[in-house]
């Protein structure tokens, strides 16, 4: 009896258990269909939502090309380019699909800015209300390598534009010249024979390794192009014996940044490895412009059977624009001319009425087109008193239309030594040597004065923003 009794209560309380279990799976289910109707209406009568963002604030003040992805909650609508409203006002493309919309910024942007990215008129791919879609970032403040000779070891540093924050990243007894990008540094060292050793590491310092070089010899014109993956220097052998010409003189090279153990590749021209007077990397390319030793401006794929594009004469390079595949170059009675290196097609730089003074270099904004050589840029003017003697360097902006404006005037016996654009050209760095007089050279491969320093200036206002000791800043393609 009693054992009956005790199966009667266990199946009670499995029926109440089970009335319990369906009760409270009947109010999930109703929260639930509550909250998927909630969410209905609201995406209704809001219309599109951001989800999430991807953007890389760094990347975006230190280069070209880079990405804000905005990802909505649904399926959007087709979004065109003029529906995107970026402030400050930069140049950039777009392309939308799906949930995202891409935004791709075709220049640099400025450090330590904040920025809005708004896309309003947005709808839903099966239609409903309209919403804007939006999001802030803020670049970081600058941040700049450069090269300091000492009396004891030469220094490679990092720091922001205020100073502070000094932090040595290589050093070595001489150090001829670096280059810097992606992340990763490459210095040219001289060693005790004369001979140059080529050390890639990373932005700290550390992961040094050494570059496979032609052979024992010494390097200059270090360059590197973070978008090819490549880095180029202009190689001359020591001589065999005193007096003896080097078997190889300044023959251009590259190699693979990523892997230095890497035998490098000599440039050559119609099959014949010349002597270079002076070259670059084509931005956003593999391609090398270059000017040989009896004068000839040419544009050559490394490694390629193409044909190398000749250009006729020219003197020096002054810059190959970023974004574009264009290029500012000096010819003999020409002057300075704006060469769209594609086609073949130049035009003059218009000049300012009146001009400063002799024009030196010519670096062009990153927005620069350069369709009727009409081009926003800093130029570097020597300034000449009533009797034609130099009396001053010039930093100068002029605009496409000519309109030109100083920046930085650099008084006698200083010397103006370079001038370099930081990555958006917010601002200008001028590399100068105090008192070139009785500032003497010393005996590197890329002889320097003593006492040189980096002066950084505001091109809008001309305002100073930095005096930083050492030259070679990172923003430079190129040494001094």
């Amino acid at each position: 009896m009693s054992t009956e009794r005790s199966a009667g209560r266990r199946e009670a309380r499995m029926r109440k258990g089970r009335r319990r279990f369906a009760a409270a799976f009947a109010v999930v289910v109703g929260v639930l269909v509550v909250a998927v109707a909630a969410g209905s209406v609201v995406s209704l009568t809001q219309g599109p939502r951001v989800s999430s963002v991807v953007v890389d604030p760094q990347a975006a003040a230190e280069s070209s090309g880079s990405r804000v992805i905005l990802t909505a909650n649904q399926a959007l609508g087709e979004v065109s380019h003029d529906q995107v409203e970026v402030t400050p006002a930069v140049p950039f493309t777009v392309d939308a699909a799906g949930r995202e919309i891409g935004v791709r910024f075709t220049a640099p942007l400025d450090d330590d800015t904040e920025y809005r990215i708004s896309v309003p008129g947005v709808r839903a791919v099966g239609g409903g209300p309209v919403s804007t879609l939006e999001t802030d970032f803020r670049t970081p403040p600058a941040t700049v390598f450069l090269l300091e000779r000492t009396e004891g070891d030469d220094e490679i540093y990092r720091t922001g534009l205020d100073g502070a924050d000094r932090e040595t990243v290589f050093a070595s007894p001489e150090i001829d010249d670096f280059r810097s990008a992606a992340g990763l540094i490459v210095a040219s060292v001289r060693n005790s024979d004369g001979s140059a050793s080529l050390i890639r590491m990373n932005d700290d310092g550390s992961a040094a390794e050494e570059f496979a070089l032609p052979g024992d010899g010494t390097i200059r014109n270090l360059q590197l192009s973070e978008r090819g993956g490549r880095i180029g220097y202009t190689y001359t052998d020591l001589p065999a014996s005193s007096g003896e010409a080097p078997e190889r003189e300044a023959q251009l090279f590259t190699a693979s940044l990523r892997a230095p153990g890497d035998a490098p590749s000599a440039v050559a021209v119609a099959g014949e490895v010349p002597s270079v007077d002076t070259w670059q990397f084509v931005p956003d390319s593999s391609a090398v412009l270059l000017i040989d030793f009896t004068g000839e401006l040419v544009i050559v794929e490394p490694g390629s059977d193409a044909e190398p594009g000749v250009l006729g004469s020219a003197v020096d390079i002054d810059a190959v624009a970023r974004g574009t595949y264009t290029a500012i170059v000096e010819r003999l009675e020409d002057g300075m001319v704006w060469i769209d290196l594609a086609t073949g097609d130049e035009e003059p730089l218009v000049a300012p009425d009146p001009e400063p003074g002799l024009l030196g270099n010519v670096l062009p904004l990153p927005s620069a087109t350069g369709e009727t050589g009409g081009v926003d840029s800093v130029r570097q003017y020597t300034v000449l008193g009533e009797d034609g003697v130099p009396t001053a360097q010039q930093v100068t902006f002029v605009a496409a239309d000519g309109t030109a404006r100083e920046v930085v005037t650099i008084d006698m016996p200083d010397a103006l030594l370079q001038t370099c654009l930081s990555p958006s050209a917010r601002y200008v760095a001028a590399t100068v040597a105090g008192d070139l007089a009785s500032n003497p050279y010393d005996t590197m491969s890329l002889p320097m004065p003593a006492q040189v320093d980096t002066l950084v200036y505001d091109i809008d206002s001309g305002e100073r923003v930095a005096a930083l000791p050492g030259f070679g800043v990172s923003w430079c393609a190129a040494g001094p």
